[in-house]
């Protein structure tokens, strides 16, 4: 059983002895976020970058191991040309600032999708950030890019074929995912009251938890993961068992 949370002056803590190991985050609410203030959709994409500065730091000190973000998937192709140009820049830009902070907190920086299709320019921004910090040992920051997990599921699949593998296991099949050597996420947040996975580690969360908040994705701070934190530690995770 989870143990008692401790108390903050502003908001209950979440107990350090069952911190989840992976935390994984559909990040939704930007265009809203920013429609709500009648600002453009490109306000709200860039307000959410410091959300991630802040929850990426709030995970590493609370002991996380592994941090998800699902930053761009396959289907976001779909929006405007315009758009998907400056969400692009905004990434490349991101990862050229945000380097720097992540070594000082020790993260290790890994991306999953078909990062091929990526702009060559995000491609290169995002192998000199894996380089850069691949020497440190704290809080895995996995950005999820370009993805979509029926595609993943679909990838993997086909490179067990081509391997020539006879039959395909649960086991061979995670470990030719690109999540392979990731433990699965124990927690799935989704910010702006959504409530669907949206393709998102549909193999990988088949016995996560999953907190639904109505905050969106640029105003979600320590205090809003804290909550999600403190709700799965009051779950009991049966795994499909009776326990």
């Amino acid at each position: 059983m989870p143990h008692k949370a401790h108390a903050l002056p502003e908001d209950a803590a979440p107990d350090v002895a069952n911190i989840p190991a992976h935390v994984a985050v559909i990040m939704d609410g930007n265009g809203r976020w920013a429609k709500s203030r009648g600002l453009p959709r490109l306000a709200g994409h860039r307000a959410g970058v410091e959300s991630v500065r802040q929850i990426v730091r709030a995970c590493a000190e609370l002991g996380v191991k592994v941090l998800t973000l699902y930053s761009f998937s396959t289907e976001n192709w779909l929006r405007p040309k315009s758009e998907v140009s400056q969400l692009m820049r905004l990434l490349s830009y991101a990862l050229k600032r945000e380097t720097l902070e992540l070594d000082k907190n020790n993260v290790r920086l890994r991306a999953v999708g078909r990062l091929t299709a990526l702009p060559a320019a995000v491609r290169a921004e995002l192998q000199e950030s894996i380089r850069r910090l691949a020497k440190n040992s704290g809080l895995v920051l996995n950005l999820a890019l370009n993805y979509g997990s029926r595609q993943e599921i679909i990838d993997a699949a086909n490179a067990l074929i081509a391997s020539g593998a006879k039959e395909i296991t649960e086991e061979s099949l995670s470990k030719a995912l690109y999540t392979a050597g990731l433990p699965d996420p124990d927690l799935v947040i989704r910010t702006s009251g959504e409530m669907r996975l949206s393709n998102f580690l549909l193999w990988q969360s088949a016995y996560a938890e999953i907190y639904i908040t109505p905050v969106f994705w640029p105003d979600f701070r320590r205090k809003d993961l804290n909550a999600a934190i403190c709700e799965y530690q009051k779950r009991h995770r049966r795994f499909g068992g009776l326990g």
